[in-house]
């Protein structure tokens, strides 16, 4: 997958305000009512990105999940990273 121009980036960053571009990666936090509650939606983003083939890196932080998203191996952002993205975000408005 090509690596997304700054126009295309900025454009697909407008898709998915609640994220944050810093150098090549994408990243926001989730925030939930509890652990448990934090889990659930790991849960369901891991599932999601095994089906995406793209995976954030996920950390933990009891009731407060930061995800960050790049396409390493394209060295930058591409679309990969905003479909998730977008995904991530329709799972926790599930959960909150």
């Amino acid at each position: 997958m090509p690596k997304l121009s700054l126009g295309a980036t900025r454009t697909a960053l407008a898709a998915v305000p609640a994220w944050t571009k810093r150098g090549a990666v994408i990243r926001r936090t989730y925030a939930f009512a509890d652990f448990v509650a934090a889990i659930r939606f790991v849960g369901l983003v891991a599932k999601a990105a095994e089906k995406a083939a793209h995976h954030p890196d996920i950390d933990i932080r009891w009731s407060k999940v930061p995800l960050a998203l790049t396409t390493h191996d394209a060295g930058g952002l591409t679309a990969k990273d905003f479909a998730l993205a977008a995904r991530c975000d329709a799972l926790a408005a599930k959960e909150v």
